[in-house]
């Protein structure tokens, strides 16, 4: 069993990565934050609880986290993208939503490490904010970490929402230089370069919605979502960028990965937020400890494991 912790803003691509872990077999979901991200954190939080609602685990506390970044306010949410409730209009079709945790993310992040018996994975797949603050606050829990999953930044690809940066590291870019440059945790970086290539279609929902009650929930939040990566690709297609960070956290290997040092423009210009790579090899001179970078995939391979996952009943 893969123990894990999953730190989210849903999100569209969230609920889909939600679902993968809730309904994954070989994974032991010791908690769920939220953050804020794609829309504020009152909102997230009450996403999470829904989804966990339907997905069929009240077993799973949610703590509320960061309702903005360490240093900046946010200028701009994703709701364009996501609706204006995160979920696609449609949030309060999920649920009911599962009880809110007295604890607060870095709170209920530090006592799940407290208890765990061994390493616990952890999947950011929003602002790294919550992240960020536990290692600041709670170095002596660092060990218990086992890998850290974060889907985020770009190293080829270019931005989604400026120019250079992609909107989890550009939601906090001083957290995301914190838990990319600033840790030991061993640490697989999905970033745009491999999620943008991996897209579900129309058609591909339409048969996720028909081939399970799950899937009809989360094929039902696609309007604005569809909308909005139809005008980019130029076809009925969505990116789950979350879903794949999820699918490599509970089943590694998933992604193929190319190590190297990987930091964060924490500047005011208009680099801020951009993930800088480091591709130069062994003979470069370089600062900082190897991030796993995950550059590459099997499309096909994910898109039905997805599937499969998605349509799987829990046991």
């Amino acid at each position: 069993m893969t123990p894990l912790i999953i730190d989210t803003d849903p999100g569209v691509d969230d609920a889909f990565a939600l679902a993968v872990a809730c309904l994954a077999p070989e994974v032991e979901l010791l908690a769920v934050t939220s953050v804020h991200g794609n829309v504020p954190v009152e909102q997230t939080t009450e996403n999470a609880r829904r989804l966990l609602g339907t997905f069929g685990r009240p077993d799973v506390p949610v703590g509320r986290g960061a309702d903005r970044p360490l240093v900046h306010l946010l200028d701009g949410r994703a709701d364009d993208v996501h609706g204006g409730d995160g979920l696609g209009g449609r949030s309060l079709d999920f649920g009911p939503p599962v009880d809110e945790s007295p604890l607060r993310a870095v709170a209920l992040m530090a006592s799940v490490l407290e208890q765990a018996t061994e390493p616990v994975t952890i999947a950011a797949i929003g602002p790294y904010t919550n992240v960020a603050t536990l290692l600041s606050a709670r170095p002596d829990l660092e060990e218990r970490i086992g890998r850290f999953v974060l889907m985020g930044g770009s190293i080829g690809y270019g931005g989604n929402v400026t120019a250079a940066a992609e909107f989890n590291v550009w939601g906090d870019p001083e957290a995301a230089r914190r838990v990319l440059a600033g840790s030991v945790v061993p640490t697989t970086l999905v970033p745009l370069d491999l999620t943008m290539r991996i897209t579900l279609s129309a058609d591909w929902l339409d048969d996720l919605a028909r081939e399970s009650p799950i899937g009809a929930a989360l094929s039902s939040t696609r309007e604005a979502y569809l909308a909005a990566y139809s005008a980019r690709f130029g076809t009925p297609a969505i990116a789950v960028h979350d879903a794949v960070a999820v699918l490599e956290a509970i089943r590694p290997g998933s992604a193929r990965t190319m190590p190297m040092p990987v930091d964060v423009d924490t500047s005011s210009g208009p680099g801020r937020g951009a993930t800088i790579g480091d591709m130069r090899g062994a003979e470069a001179v370089v600062l900082g400890r190897p991030v796993d970078v995950a550059l590459d995939a099997d499309a096909t391979f994910v898109r039905a494991e997805l599937r499969r996952r998605l349509c799987a009943k829990r046991s």
